[in-house]
């Protein structure tokens, strides 16, 4: 099967968040599944030196056609691991500092839909799904069928649409159907794209793409709901069997505790009751922690999304009790004043880094007892999947892919021969609180159940094969 991505974001080039990995990961397994991946995405200004020297200009200055505007573009080309990476170079669209967050987004993300399309055209072989990620790229389905349902090549292209985070819609104007993609304001008028009054490139793609995925089962029934949809309730409730849900993976390659060379000392399942404890002894060390002491870490965007109110709470009430916590993140900046106040008042329980730093979480996942994830909504997450991978057990709010992914200890402590970690359903302090101190009195006090939790956890298959494997099985279902 030929299957083109377009993603506005993918490793190895760039990312923000978990749709880099995912878009990048899946590709990598179709390749070895035996079928022919092609990634179309932005050639943004940071753009990393070692992959940058690896592309190669195949087009030039090919024209898009938005109204009065005639912007170009150039078209770079690279191979890795067997995917064919596109990226659009223009500098007035993609030569910024960050990826997102600007006024003119929604049309810089209107011309790469449209250079998409452009270069699908071109492709020299047939395509069979042109797969899309949220709202950047939503719009596509909805091209493809309002405009090239009758050409040779993109009419018999089917789509897939891929929400990972409902909060982002892509709203435009009413004009800019016109203005932007040279279609009809009839689409907004008959409701086909409009939401909340204005026109939603996420809708557009609900309403027009073959078939509809997020990232996990429980996230999709969340989204079905007006409590838990962020506003697409009922959209995607006309789409029926058309939308399911499938959870993601991770990488397995670079997630492997027991070749990992960023750790301090590699482990397995096997070995890792007696093997793992060193990673906490020299992270204490390095980071002036007492290893005798619960290790609690958080590995996150600091913002509402990710329960701040709660990983505040939690860990002002671990350190108070004792135990040691670890965070690495950045975002909000009352959320990065907090924890830097947290480790001036308890610096020999807490340490603190702002920013992103790949070593440090890597090692923060290998040295932790605990990893803390009480998510106001997750659609997926990968952290709490990361951290089993390294033998840490997960406390998350049973939302969203938490839900799906963890198997929490009951309240009788009676399901550790099959628990992965522990979790609590209503977003409270309460529940929050009482949740830790079940984690302090299982580190502390039912070393049996503990240990037998760490190896339930590392043995989870979280591979990216089962999620490729679905999605093809979707893809051959819409090919018919």
């Amino acid at each position: 099967m030929n299957i083109v991505m377009v993603s506005s974001e993918v490793l190895p080039f760039s990312k923000t968040g978990g749709l880099s990995d995912v878009s990048y990961s899946l590709s990598k397994e179709y390749v070895k599944l035996g079928h022919k991946v092609s990634i179309i995405t932005p050639f943004y200004k940071d753009v990393e030196k070692k992959t940058r020297s690896k592309l190669k200009m195949v087009m030039k200055d090919v024209i898009v056609t938005m109204n009065w505007r005639k912007p170009t573009f150039n078209l770079f080309h690279t191979e890795i691991d067997g995917i064919d990476y596109y990226l659009i170079q223009n500098k007035q669209y993609f030569e910024r500092s960050a990826i997102y967050g600007y006024f003119d987004d929604g049309e810089r993300f209107a011309f790469f839909s449209l250079a998409a399309i452009e270069i699908m055209k071109k492709l020299p072989y047939k395509l069979d799904v042109c797969h899309v990620h949220d709202w950047q790229g939503a719009m596509i389905p909805c091209l493809l069928k309002e405009k090239y349902i009758d050409d040779e090549v993109l009419g018999k292209i089917k789509s897939v649409l891929t929400i990972h985070n409902p909060m982002f819609k892509g709203y435009l104007n009413k004009d800019s159907l016109f203005d932007l993609y040279n279609l009809g304001t009839h689409l907004f008028d008959e409701g086909r794209v409009r939401l909340d009054n204005q026109v939603s490139t996420l809708k557009a793609g609900i309403v027009y793409a073959d078939k509809i995925t997020t990232v996990s089962p429980t996230h999709k029934e969340e989204l079905k709901t007006k409590e838990g949809s962020k506003g697409l309730w009922f959209d995607l409730s006309l789409r029926g069997d058309d939308f399911v849900g499938i959870v993601n993976g991770i990488d397995y390659k670079e997630f492997n505790p027991s070749k990992d060379k960023l750790i301090y000392k590699n482990y397995n399942s096997k070995n890792v009751l007696k093997e793992k404890k060193f990673n906490k002894i020299d992270f204490s060390k390095e980071y002036n922690l007492n290893p005798e002491l619960p290790l609690f870490s958080v590995v996150s965007r600091l913002t509402s999304q990710k329960g701040l109110d709660l990983i505040k709470a939690m860990a002002e009430f671990l350190v108070n009790q004792g135990a040691s916590f670890a965070v690495l993140g950045s975002g909000e900046s009352e959320a990065e004043n907090y924890f830097n106040d947290l480790y001036r008042r308890h610096p020999n329980n807490v340490m603190v880094y702002i920013g992103y730093n790949n070593v440090l979480a890597h090692r923060i996942y290998a040295a932790s007892d605990f990893f803390i994830m009480p998510s106001a909504f997750e659609p997926c997450g990968i952290g709490q999947m990361i951290a089993m991978r390294y033998g840490t057990l997960p406390i998350v709010r049973r939302t969203g892919g938490l839900k799906d992914t963890v198997m929490p200890l009951d309240e009788n402590y009676s399901n550790y021969k099959v628990a992965t970690g522990l979790g609590f359903d209503n977003y409270s302090q309460i529940e929050a609180l009482s949740t830790v101190t079940k984690a302090l009195i299982l580190y502390s006090g039912k070393e049996k159940e503990f240990n037998k939790m760490i190896v339930n956890a590392m043995k989870v298959d979280h591979t990216r094969r089962k999620p490729a494997l679905e999605y093809i099985a979707l893809y051959e279902s819409i090919k018919k």
